[in-house]
This record gives structure tokens, C-alpha cells and sequence, in this order.
């Protein structure tokens, strides 16, 4: 088993005050590796970066079009969002076309993360429900799923047809039989895979193209949706936003708890996965970032790059006082 590589140095002044390791792998659509840093093979919980795997089944089964879903419900069914108003809202939109209200998820109750959202609250006396849970989107996907198939209310458990589809789709377009799950923290199953799976998935995501059949379809509107509007995806501030702006809507990335990272490049058909081993979120961002312009779909020279390779860090005073920036021989 290969180790994980130095991805991401901190430097504060002139010591090395943190290093952080990982796995990352890039497939072409035909599964290939085309790079690849640490082990390929290593299993890990995708946490929420496969969420746009998660949403397949609510094109394919048709429910999407049934209901009339946007671009920007698809988008949302993908989010890790931050709990704003135009997070909230879209949920309670959602939910009431189903007919269902904020009691019928089962994502459970979380403070947004959008601090005018939280402030809004605390001001007006009311407390976080389930609709500011950054899964909301992909629990609204879900019970749509679900009311297609006439599933009963408990949608999460692992027995329950919504996710037995997800897991056909997701053991099919990472190309492996999934060695298990986790219950992740918005308590639907969480499946797991090599970062090579994931990275072959992402490169099926990439490359799919709509009017090619019913999978292909689904993974290009997923993909289309997500790059289109990434203010759902995530929020402002975000890195998954940041990003997927800088390059111009051509490509979607997607952060997932624990620092994980994907990306799909649509032009080069090219899939990414990306794990951190410490879990440390700013070194993901720093290290797809950096891949992401290795990949040439990243403008170096670009001001939110500048945010995330070779990012200065500053003190409470705005003093800069040291350096986040790719491991030397990372790339």
C-alpha cells in the first residue's frame, strides 16, 4: 500500500510550522489513471462529494421532470450548502410541492453556517430546523425519490428502495461492489470507495453528455446544474463556489467532510478525487486547487487562486505572517 504524499505546507515566517498528507487521483473516462499521488487504492467515506451520485436516481426515476425541478433544485440536491435564505427558501419551495413539510426530513436540525441567516434567527427569537441542515437539498432529493417509488417516510434507511437505487448507481459508475457504509452526519448511508472509484466516477460525470442514455443524461444534468449555479452548491465564501466561478461555470467541483474533494473537468472528460488524511479542510482546498490548475482549467494568475495556492495567512490585525502553499514536488 502506497503512503500518502506531502500535499500542502503552512510556513509561518520562515518554519515549517504544518504538513498535511493525502491521496489524489485523476482518471480519464475510460477509468484510466492518468496522475496519481499516494494510494489510488486506499478506501474512504466520499462523505458529501457524492452527493451528485446520490442525486441520480431523482433524474432517472423520473421524479425531477415529474415535479418540474430546476437547474438550481438540481444544483441544491447536490449542495453542502450554508443555510441562507436562498438555501431555506428553496427547501421550503421544495417540500411544499411535495406536499411534505420540514417535519418529513430526516437530515436533522443545524445552525447555518451564513451568519446574516443565523443572526436573522437569533434576532427573531426562532430556532434552526431542518431546513438550514447543509443537506436539506439532497433530503429534498430524496423524499422525491421516494414518493416515486411509494417508499415509506424513512427514506435513510439503507433497506429503503431510495437507497438501494443510490447504491446501484453509485457501485456503477465507480466501477467496484462498495466494501460498506457509514451513517454520515445528516444520517443517511454514506458508501465507500477507492479514490480511484471515485475518480472514475467523476470522469463518468465528466464525460457524460445528455441524449446518450438515461445515466449519462442524469450525471450531465447533475454536472450542467451544479456548475451553472454554484451559489446552491454551496454559498458564498465557500471554496466550492469560489471555484467553480473562477473558472468560468466549465467545471464543478464538490467538498465533502473530512477533506475530501472532486472535481469534473466536462472539456477534457477528466474526473479528480481528492483525500486529505488529517481531515484538514483548508489543505484540501489549497491541493485541488493546485491540481485544478495543473489540469489547466485554473488560472494561476487568477485572484480567488491566489486565495487558495500559496494563500497568505494573516493575523487579526490583517499582518501577514505566513504562507499556505503547495508541498514542494507535489505536483
Amino acid at each position: 500500500m502506497a503512503q500518502p504524499v506531502l500535499m500542502t505546507e503552512i510556513w509561518r515566517g520562515d518554519f515549517l510550522e504544518n504538513t498535511h498528507f493525502g491521496h489524489a487521483v485523476v482518471c480519464d473516462a475510460s477509468g484510466d489513471i492518468l496522475h496519481a499521488w499516494g494510494d489510488p487504492d486506499a478506501v474512504v467515506l466520499p462523505r458529501s462529494s457524492s452527493k451528485m451520485i446520490q442525486a441520480l436516481p431523482l433524474i432517472e426515476s423520473g421524479a425531477a421532470d415529474k415535479l418540474g425541478l430546476t437547474d438550481q433544485n438540481l444544483a441544491f440536491a447536490c449542495a453542502s450548502h450554508n443555510g441562507a435564505v436562498i438555501h431555506s427558501d428553496m427547501a421550503n419551495k421544495w417540500l411544499d410541492a411535495l406536499g411534505l413539510s420540514e417535519s418529513d426530513l430526516r437530515c436533522g436540525s443545524q445552525e447555518p453556517a451564513d451568519i446574516p441567516a443565523r443572526d436573522a434567527l437569533i434576532r427573531e427569537g426562532r430556532s434552526p430546523c431542518q431546513v438550514h441542515n447543509n443537506c436539506s437539498g439532497k433530503h429534498c432529493g430524496f423524499l422525491t425519490v421516494s414518493q416515486q417509488l411509494g417508499g415509506d417516510p424513512e427514506y435513510i434507511d439503507p433497506d429503503h428502495p431510495v437507497q438501494i437505487a443510490v447504491r446501484e448507481a453509485f457501485e456503477d459508475v465507480t466501477g467496484a461492489t462498495s466494501p460498506g457504509f457509514a451513517i454520515d452526519g445528516c444520517s443517511a448511508p454514506n458508501l465507500a470507495a477507492t479514490l480511484h472509484g471515485m475518480a472514475r466516477a467523476m470522469a463518468f460525470f465528466a464525460a457524460a453528455r445528455e441524449g446518450q442514455g438515461i445515466r449519462q443524461t442524469a450525471a450531465a444534468r447533475l454536472r450542467n446544474a451544479m456548475a451553472a449555479h454554484p451559489e446552491f452548491v454551496a454559498g458564498e465564501g465557500r471554496a466550492c463556489t469560489n471555484l467553480m466561478r473562477a473558472m468560468g461555470h466549465t467545471v464543478a467541483v464538490k467538498t465533502g467532510a473530512e477533506a475530501y474533494f472532486v472535481a469534473m473537468l466536462p472539456e477534457q472528460k477528466l474526473g479528480v478525487a481528492l483525500k486529505v488524511t488529517d481531515g484538514t479542510t483548508i489543505a484540501a482546498e489549497a491541493a485541488i486547487a493546485s491540481i485544478l490548475t495543473k489540469l489547466g482549467v485554473l488560472d494561476s494568475a487568477h485572484p480567488t487562486t491566489q486565495r487558495y495556492v500559496n494563500a497568505p495567512i494573516t493575523n487579526r490585525r490583517d499582518i501577514r505572517c505566513g504562507v499556505m502553499k503547495c508541498a514542494s514536488g507535489f505536483l
